[in-house]
């Protein structure tokens, strides 16, 4: 059985495509202003620890605006496709999207310029949005007994994102009253639940079902799904509790099995791009496979950080490999597969012909993002490492050219998709 059998009737099961679209819009506008607000306070990126100012807004906004935004557009249309299990209701949908909007606008006001009241509010609708999205896609999985490649870490990122939000109320609630007694602990837990465990895991879970189909595949082997997922639920637990204990053993222990966990995750991949029909891999792929040796980077990087090495340096280095360099990289990969592929499946639906694929893409500026994207990922870690202020500088500058390119492929996706439809 091959992946394709996940698409049978998938029509069927597609929402209006304003709402997948308007979340990938949405990633696509916040792409840029992540990378703005970075070359803006670059500087500050070296040996950042925590605060607010710049670079903590730029974060959010790609954590957030890129890939928060990005999984739930993508969950929500994707999720049905392959449970064959309706989602919810498709207003809730939409209402978390309008929830989430403006709530990274005023989180990341109150984090640039620590304005409490922006801060607050921002953090209110953001968690509001992010709790009808985790209720959403466990609606979704309770009615799933198959699958366990997909579900078991969906399961888990469900698990994380619940307990990132709880952590999130706690340190917006202590810039106002104080009361947490180690913040860094908590706000580094957040993080790791954010970034490996929430968003990593629905990586998993959705590499599962996309890249099977994208590739036309065998399905990932449900007893390897399983394994990927324990393995990596088990590094997760060690690296909350040993970081939230302050215990380094602990957080190496979690580090060490977050790479086991990895090891496993690639041969699963190995085995289904080796049983692929489709023998030459699409361009999207070298983001992918950049993003997989970022993640290897960033887990040998929070090994070092555990074992003694300068905090000021490896600290913001493990964040950057994290987001921008392994699950930015990922994210914009989906992204520029998935955007035509959905606008294809949509198109022609009063009855003409869909609207090819290579009609939708724009290569010469996907070869732009990816070249700047790389290249202000690597930049930024040379400057972190050595603290080079203008190379930060320099790469802040290719991250936010390379976005402005990838902004303009959605653009030129767009018109012509609605020139087809206008055309039939």
């Amino acid at each position: 059985m091959f992946a394709g059998a996940f698409m049978m009737g998938a029509k069927d099961r597609l929402l209006s495509p304003i709402i997948p679209f308007r979340f990938f819009a949405s990633a696509i506008v916040f792409h840029v202003a992540g990378w703005a607000v970075l070359s803006w306070g670059a500087e500050t990126a070296l040996g950042f620890v925590g605060g607010t100012g710049a670079v903590l807004a730029a974060l959010h906004l790609i954590t957030l605006g890129v890939l928060a935004m990005t999984a739930m557009g993508a969950a929500y249309q994707m999720l049905p496709v392959a449970t064959r299990r309706q989602l919810g209701p498709a207003w809730v949908c939409s209402l978390s999207w309008w929830l989430f909007n403006p709530g990274i606008v005023l989180l990341v006001m109150g984090l640039a310029g620590g304005w409490g009241a922006a801060l607050d509010l921002g953090g209110f609708l953001c968690v509001a949005a992010l709790s009808l999205f985790g209720l959403l896609v466990a609606r979704n999985l309770l009615q799933v007994t198959d699958l366990p490649a997909v579900t078991w870490p969906a399961w888990v990122a469900v698990a994380c994102l619940a307990g990132l939000l709880v952590l999130a109320v706690l340190l917006v609630l202590d810039m106002d009253v104080g009361l947490l007694v180690n913040r860094p602990a908590v706000a580094a837990a957040h993080a790791l639940l954010a970034g490996y465990g929430f968003m990593g895991m629905l990586v998993v879970g959705f590499s599962a079902v996309l890249l099977p189909m994208f590739v036309l595949a065998k399905p990932v082997d449900d007893a390897a799904g399983k394994r990927v997922a324990v393995i990596a639920a088990l590094a997760l637990l060690a690296g909350l509790l040993g970081t939230l204990w302050g215990e380094n053993l602990v957080q190496g222990a979690g580090s060490i099995l977050g790479l086991v966990a990895l090891g496993f995750y690639f041969a699963v991949q190995r085995r289904v791009l080796a049983s692929r029909m489709r023998k030459k891999l699409e361009p999207f792929f070298r983001l992918l496979k950049a993003g997989w040796g970022l993640q290897v980077l960033s887990l040998l990087a929070a090994l070092a950080l555990v074992s003694g090495a300068p905090a000021e340096i490896m600290a913001p280095l493990w964040g950057w490999l994290l987001v921008f360099g392994w699950l930015l990289s990922f994210a914009t990969g989906i992204l520029q597969r998935i955007m035509p592929f959905l606008a294809s499946m949509h198109s022609g639906a009063k009855g003409g012909k869909p609207v090819l694929l290579s009609q939708l893409t724009s290569p010469r500026l996907l070869d732009i993002h990816a070249v700047l994207h790389l290249a202000a990922v690597v930049l930024m870690a040379v400057a972190l490492f050595f603290d080079l202020p203008l190379v930060a500088r320099v790469a802040a500058f290719c991250g936010l050219g390379g976005a402005m390119a990838f902004a303009g492929f959605a653009l030129v996706m767009m018109h012509v998709y609605r020139a087809h439809e206008r055309s039939t």
